[in-house]
């Protein structure tokens, strides 16, 4: 009997395919019932070849044999995950297989995952594609009775191929280029550079600013406040002698009313979430990584189940979607959500385009509840944050609008203008979805004051007037969470218009999917380091901006190659003339890295030598604390000093670091706090405070360990290579 292979991008989502459509037999790699074959990728099985693989003077970097420009990319199994690949491959042999369905993430990069499985497998039979949107059951059996002709996605895979090519030609060439030209380990690319451009010039900006002092005359009536603005209704005044005469012109003096202005104002529900809007508002709510709420995500839709598709860059829902949301409301209207839920399924359920819009939907909607049943008990406290999050963004999306009644003021005394402002609530709306929340958690701006009831002509005695000083502020340092809005909306970096449009079409800088892997490159690279929420760069990448070529800092780049690439994908261009032009581009790019007469150097060496090598080495931040690193890149020795904790200082109660080997291990705090690990261990045991126990420091620090002992993709490809003498 002939069967249908079907190919997942996970063995968890091979799994639940597998158990919806009753494969219950295990085989090698996969799972057999009486009508498909289940098996799964590991994410990418195949990639392209690295540059030794076409010629053999490639596995010395030499910046003689730069650009590197293979006629035909070829593609390679990947070294760790090859056992699944051959699983794989031996199931595409079968001859009772007559047809293989895709089931990888239904978007670019799943598609190309699938793709480049079928074309190292030498597949030539007929393909379908499954294309859904969550997990459920009942998602996936809908999207088996739908399946797509393979056809269908041919231009969409052309368009992967072409970007994953371009970084290919792009990236490797220029870091290439970098490394050997300064002897340092430097690597560039097309979305990674823009976006340290971004970290680079906000610091030059903040570097640069100067503070100037300013001040205000503030006064203040039985039960509310008012400011003092000139004619362009400008509140600072910058002479400390105007403010000082303006000050001795009206104290003691009455205020007469000259207007009441009250206006009724609506305040929309926040659209719904994309992946992008849940990652900042994780960073700014819990301080998550951009990364760390990803990999959350995909436990709730893959495991859980109990969200939709989390890599959307959709903030909307198609009208597919309505029919299903009382069944959502219902199923989510559990413990503390029972009382948001009940008022939304008591009235008719009317989204208005603000919420569902087609036409704003590409390949996945908004992130919202599943119909899955949801037990709050079995989720571990991250995964009950960012949920929590996604619930109540669905409550306040169908919500109605938050009404209130602003009313201005404005006073007149000895022939100054000072102005009121109050805010009275009408309805709560879509804002009672976060009513129970502590404000802190909400982050929302202060509550604006409440008027007494003011009339025009009315004569106030102020209880008090002043003068209060204060100091211009620079730009604020980029958090992941604003950094996200900025690799999200680039456009106003770039001049073009037509550019311009096609970054706020496209996903910017990046996707939802890929600008966590993005941000966390930059770290593990020691181009910028975290202080608090704050990004820095650090003095490596500061000067790795300096030296790459112009066009790759800007996010342009990227702009170009989407309008392309979007082309491609609906048919409209071929992929070779963009190829082609990749590699002219590329050619460019090297040159001028070569032609460069600027210089890098360490400016963070220690005197400590690499027991490896003999070189001086470098101290460095890396994620979880300081690290000491090799300066040569062939030798890739790293080691540990110190790593960040979540023990707090019992003087200042701010988090500790842990530092030393063995028994020598001590916790250390910026206040002066010093206090041995064993001694720490024995204090927390008998307090009894806390959940830290030897057991768990233990495992902790053996976490701790393996984090910092392990290098990152690209040392590791990195540490494969010699350079030319």
């Amino acid at each position: 009997m002939k069967k249908s292979l079907i190919l997942a991008e996970k063995p968890s989502v091979g799994r639940e395919i597998a158990r919806v459509l009753g494969c219950h037999q295990k085989g090698n790699g996969c799972l057999i019932g009486p009508q498909y074959i289940v098996t799964w990728a590991l994410g990418h099985l195949v990639t392209l070849a690295d540059p030794e693989a076409y010629d053999d003077r490639y596995k010395t970097w030499r910046l003689d044999d730069l650009p590197m420009l293979p006629q035909k990319m070829e593609l390679v199994v990947i070294k760790e995950t090859s056992k699944q690949y051959a699983a794989v491959k031996h199931l595409l042999r079968q001859p009772d297989i007559d047809e293989l369905i895709i089931a990888t993430d239904a978007g670019r990069e799943g598609e190309l995952v699938a793709r480049w499985i079928l074309a190292k497998g030498g597949w030539h039979k007929p393909i379908k594609r499954l294309w859904i949107s969550s997990q459920t059951d009942k998602a996936i059996k809908e999207g088996f009775r739908n399946l797509k002709p393979g056809q269908n996605y041919e231009s969409l895979y052309d368009a992967a191929e072409s970007r994953a090519e371009a970084d290919w030609y792009v990236g490797l060439n220029v870091t290439r280029a970098l490394t050997c030209k300064y002897n340092a380990q430097l690597s560039a690319g097309r979305v990674q550079t823009p976006t340290l451009a971004l970290i680079v010039e906000r610091e030059k900006e903040i570097k640069k600013f100067v503070p100037k002092d300013y001040w205000t005359i503030n006064a203040y009536a039985k039960g509310f406040s008012l400011r003092w603005q000139d004619k362009k209704c400008q509140t600072r005044i910058f002479d400390n002698h105007q403010a000082e005469q303006l000050l001795a012109k009206v104290s003691g003096q009455e205020a007469v009313i000259i207007d009441v202005k009250k206006e009724g104002k609506k305040e929309l529900p926040p659209l719904a979430y994309d992946l992008t809007e849940l990652q900042r508002d994780a960073n700014r709510k819990y301080g998550y990584s951009a990364k760390k709420t990803s990999s959350i995500m995909q436990q709730l839709y893959e495991h859980y189940k109990i969200v939709t598709y989390p890599r959307t860059d959709s903030r909307h829902l198609t009208e597919d979607i309505v029919p299903t949301l009382p069944e959502r409301l219902r199923t989510i209207a559990v413990g503390p959500y029972a009382n948001l839920a009940r008022p939304i399924l008591r009235t008719k359920i009317s989204p208005t385009k603000r919420l569902v819009d087609n036409t704003k939907v590409s390949d996945h909607h908004a992130i919202i509840p599943t119909e899955e049943p949801v037990f709050l008990n079995k989720l571990s406290q991250e995964e009950a944050r960012i949920y929590d999050l996604i619930v109540r963004r669905f409550f306040a999306v169908l919500s109605p609008a938050f009404e209130y009644e602003q009313t201005t003021v404005i006073l007149e005394i000895k022939g100054e203008i000072f102005t009121a402002k109050g805010k009275n609530m009408k309805q709560k709306g879509w804002r009672n979805a976060y009513e129970d929340l502590d404000s802190s958690e909400e982050e929302r701006e202060e509550t604006e004051q409440t008027l007494p009831d003011l009339k025009v002509k009315e004569r106030l005695n102020l209880l008090s007037i002043k003068s209060v000083p204060g100091k211009t502020k620079p730009p604020k340092r980029y958090t992941e969470a604003t950094l996200l809005s900025a690799m999200e909306h680039p456009g106003q970096k770039v001049e073009d218009e037509s550019l311009r449009e096609m970054l706020e079409k496209t996903s910017g800088l990046g996707t939802p999917a890929t600008r966590a892997d993005i941000i966390e490159k930059l770290f593990n690279s020691f181009y910028m380091e975290r202080q608090g929420k704050e990004i820095i760069p650090t003095s490596k990448g500061i000067q790795l901006i300096g030296l790459v070529p112009s066009d790759l800092k800007s996010p342009e780049l990227t702009a170009k190659w989407e309008q392309q690439l979007n082309e491609i994908s609906k048919g409209g261009e071929k992929r070779q003339p963009f190829v082609q032009g990749i590699k002219g581009y590329a050619r460019h790019l090297v040159s001028e890295v070569i032609a460069s007469n600027q210089t890098f150097h360490h400016d963070n060496l220690t005197r400590m030598k690499c027991p490896n090598c003999g070189k001086f080495l470098l101290k460095v931040k890396g994620k979880r604390g300081e690290m000491l690193v090799c300066q040569d890149r062939e030798c890739g020795y790293r080691e540990g000093l110190s790593v960040h904790s979540n023990a707090r200082c019992p003087q200042c109660h701010k988090k500790m670091e842990l530092r030393g080997d063995g028994e020598h291990k001590i916790f250390t705090c910026t206040c002066g706090y010093r206090e041995k690990l064993s001694a720490f261990t024995q204090r927390r045991e008998h307090d009894g405070k806390g959940s830290v126990n030897k057991k768990e420091v233990q495992k902790y620090m053996q976490k701790q360990k393996s984090d910092v002992t392990v290098n990152t993709a690209l040392a590791d490809a990195l540490a494969k290579l010699k350079l030319g003498k």
